[in-house]
């Protein structure tokens, strides 16, 4: 049974500083909410708590990679302390790209890094302090990338795919301790790691328009959240198919900057 989200009034997202992860701070961002937001740039960081708090919300906002595991379990549990958490969202990510050459190790090695690691170090803190509450909700983005092997971003895909797998296992084991589970997997948003793609992105959405999907998703306890539908009924299509129907197809995308 789906554990409905509604209103949610303590939230803490990684990822904060630009993209969704913004786009999502600003719409939670009103009276009587507490937001937990990091971000690896302190600047861009500090804006987006300014603005949150403008909208009359209370932010506590943290310069952190998500890769730093013991940096994050002691800002976690640090907001868990202040404010029991209804929400975190494991939003932070990085892309790479291949010139059509492959990525390099320490490109691959990076992107699992955060997109990876940097979920399960948001994660893992936040499960028995929400298993003790009995209640919370726990959002894992990810991308539509994550149902097929993509040639432009093999290691985003890759690390995308992971961290889906481990959400839609998650949500199973954590629903009788009255914590939800969602999988977030969007299509092409405008974002910082968009603006690099020189090619044409189909259904291009803003971050605003994506982070109203997200949290009507969220709101209705949703197990995946992936859009827009038909990107989302392609690359579904894609990850059942034969890979010699479905190689030639990819073969021919635009390479990722």
């Amino acid at each position: 049974m789906a554990h409905k989200l509604k209103n949610p009034r303590a939230i803490l997202i990684t990822g904060a500083s630009s993209g969704i992860g913004e786009a999502l701070a600003l719409a939670y961002a009103k009276k009587g909410v507490f937001l937990a937001l990091s971000g690896r740039n302190e600047e861009r960081l500090s804006a987006v708590a300014a603005a949150c708090r403008a909208l009359g919300a209370e932010v506590a906002a943290e310069a952190i990679d998500a890769a730093e595991r013991e940096a994050m379990g002691k800002w976690i549990n640090s907001s868990y302390s202040h404010r029991a958490l209804d929400l975190v969202i494991a939003n932070a990510g990085v892309s790479g790209g291949t010139f059509g050459r492959g990525e390099s190790e320490e490109q691959v090695r990076h992107i699992f890094a955060v997109n990876l690691a940097g979920v399960l170090n948001t994660v893992l803190p936040a499960i028995p302090l929400m298993r003790e509450r009995k209640r919370g909700a726990i959002a894992i983005m990810s991308s539509l990338a994550a149902f097929r092997g993509v040639p432009s971003a093999p290691a985003y895909a890759a690390s995308k795919a992971a961290v889906r797998v481990y959400g839609e296992g998650l949500r199973i084991v954590l629903a009788p301790a009255g914590v939800s589970v969602s999988v977030i997997c969007p299509g092409f948003v405008v974002s910082r790691i968009t603006q690099k793609n020189k090619f044409r992105m189909p259904f291009l959405m803003t971050a605003e328009k994506a982070a109203g999907v997200i949290i009507r998703g969220l709101g209705r306890g949703k197990s995946l959240i992936a859009f827009p539908f038909p990107m989302y009924f392609v690359m579904r299509l894609f990850s059942v198919l034969p890979a010699w129907v479905v190689e030639p197809i990819l073969k021919r995308l635009p390479k990722k900057e």
